[in-house]
């Protein structure tokens, strides 16, 4: 028996979130499909985060147990063969039996994208969120120091979060910005945000919440020199909207040696 890693990227507008659901598909449901087929047995696979229903991942991780003799570095090629074409596993590799991906020590990264002109583009209809005013990035800048270190984070938790602490860790935060028109796109230019934050986990939400919250301080509507008071105060009510699912992508998990 060998438990082996996968680092898997996927496009979720087609799924139900990463999580397992009878008769509603899913990015693990079609992860546990293919190992079947590919080693004659029923696995299940581990999941390292479970997005939510809409959420995009460039590198999630999972593992999962075989007596299979297909070598670990090998299950890459096998499973895209049997894989839709919105998930493709991007590296395999055995792993000790007690490597578990959410009891780990890890740096999660997320991004979340924002498309920010007059009028919305198609082909970011999925992965972006579409806002067609200005947007102050240097507010929401100035709003991200607040958030770095350790922080009871209750105030950016959806309910229904079942975890025994709110209390987490964040390492950046920061919010870059490219031109369209700098990228030989003319008509109508704009710009992409992008909001990138790594952490040592999040609650459920979070970070759609935090995008949500800096998107409102663009708008005007929050200063951001209230951000410390916000979070201090752990009142959901007093954070911004949670952003739409699309524009949430994991970027990647990094785990401590």
């Amino acid at each position: 028996m060998k438990r082996v890693k996968l680092t898997v990227a996927y496009d979720g507008t087609c799924y139900h979130g990463w999580q397992l659901q009878p008769g509603i598909a899913t990015v693990e449901g079609e992860l546990n499909k293919a190992l079947e087929l590919v080693t004659g047995e029923a696995i299940q696979v581990t999941g390292a985060s479970r997005t939510d229903a809409g959420v995009h991942a460039l590198g999630n991780v999972a593992v999962f147990d075989t007596e299979s003799h297909i070598p670990a570095e090998k299950f890459v090629y096998a499973l895209n063969q049997k894989l839709p074409e919105d998930i493709v596993v991007q590296a395999s590799e055995e792993v000790q039996q007690d490597f578990h991906p959410r009891h780990c020590d890890c740096r999660k990264t997320y991004e979340y994208i924002v498309l920010n002109r007059k009028l919305p583009l198609p082909q970011y209809r999925d992965t972006a969120y579409f806002y067609y005013g200005n947007l102050d990035i240097e507010k929401m800048r100035i709003a991200c120091n607040a958030f770095i270190g350790e922080h009871d984070f209750a105030g950016f938790c959806s309910s229904g979060a079942q975890v025994q602490s709110t209390v987490r860790t964040i390492y950046s935060l920061e919010v870059l910005e490219y031109n369209l028109a700098g990228k030989g796109f003319s008509i109508g230019a704009g710009r992409i945000i992008t909001i990138r934050v790594q952490g040592n986990g999040f609650l459920y939400n979070m970070v759609r919440i935090i995008a949500g919250t800096l998107v409102e301080i663009g708008k005007g509507r929050i200063s951001p020199y209230d951000m410390e008071d916000i979070i201090a105060s752990c009142d959901r009510k007093r954070a911004g909207a949670t952003a739409p699912a699309g524009g949430l992508r994991l970027v990647e998990i990094l785990y401590q040696v």
